[in-house]
């Protein structure tokens, strides 16, 4: 597993604050690209959204160092397509899923990357509730290695960060966003028994001090719990938890 130096996670922090910052989506992917630069070696990538229409194409791609006009045709990569549309959140090489003996007598290696120079590549296939969001590939030209699983252990730690984001615009877009109940938030969110308990309480409106009593805590544990709950459900105060979920199970 790869060490992370400081500047790195600064880097990371960064990154990671700008996906949920940045207003504009099409913008906050470009910088997303451009940012990855500086941990990520690669030479070529490209951002393809899910269409919304649920036909499974890909649309509104943003690229780096490549013609959007020899952009990949996801379309004829059939041994990754049960992956791509599984809905979840993956970050594989290419050459996981498939010998690199085998993809390079390919019609869709002889077709995309061969053309472009291009030989490994690394992808992030975004979901969230089973929901295919949209697909980053990172591209090496031929001569370079391959991707080491270092570069996909800094993938996993933002994939998730941008399927939520892509989740939460495609809600805002359709203007069909439904509140959650607590429970389906912490099962949707992974929170802890714990969180789980406190979040409950906060939802029916009790203060800080009335749910230390209650759970026997201090006020600096709670206060962290508070903060690990929000980091989870990705907001940032109690008017974003009450728009999100319902008061009542």
């Amino acid at each position: 597993m790869k060490t992370l130096e400081t500047n790195d996670w600064m880097i990371l922090n960064s990154i990671i604050y700008k996906i949920y910052t940045t207003e504009d989506a099409r913008t906050m992917r470009e910088q997303l690209i451009e940012q990855m630069k500086m941990v990520l070696d690669f030479d070529s990538a490209d951002f393809y959204l899910a269409a919304k229409d649920g036909s499974k194409r890909l649309t509104e791609p943003i690229t780096y160092n490549c013609d959007e006009d020899a952009c990949v045709d996801y379309e004829d990569l059939d041994y990754s397509r049960g992956i791509m549309y599984s809905g979840k959140c993956l970050v594989y090489r290419e050459t996981d899923i498939i010998s690199d003996e085998k993809r390079v007598q390919t019609e869709y290696y002889n077709k995309i990357y061969r053309p472009n120079k291009w030989h490994y590549s690394l992808q992030m296939i975004l979901g969230r509730n089973k929901e295919f969001l949209g697909v980053i590939t990172f591209y090496r030209t031929i001569g370079k290695d391959n991707f080491q699983y270092d570069d996909i252990f800094l993938l996993d730690m933002l994939k998730d960060h941008i399927a939520y984001r892509l989740y939460r615009d495609r809600q805002e877009d359709s203007g069909s966003e439904e509140k959650l109940t607590v429970t389906q938030a912490c099962e949707t969110y992974d929170l802890t028994k714990r969180e789980h308990t406190i979040l409950k309480l906060l939802m029916q409106g009790k203060d800080n001090n009335r749910i230390c009593d209650e759970l026997a805590i201090s006020v600096n544990t709670l206060k962290k719990h508070i903060l690990n709950i929000y980091r989870k459900l990705g907001i940032k105060n109690r008017v974003q938890m009450f728009k999100m979920i319902k008061e009542k199970e």
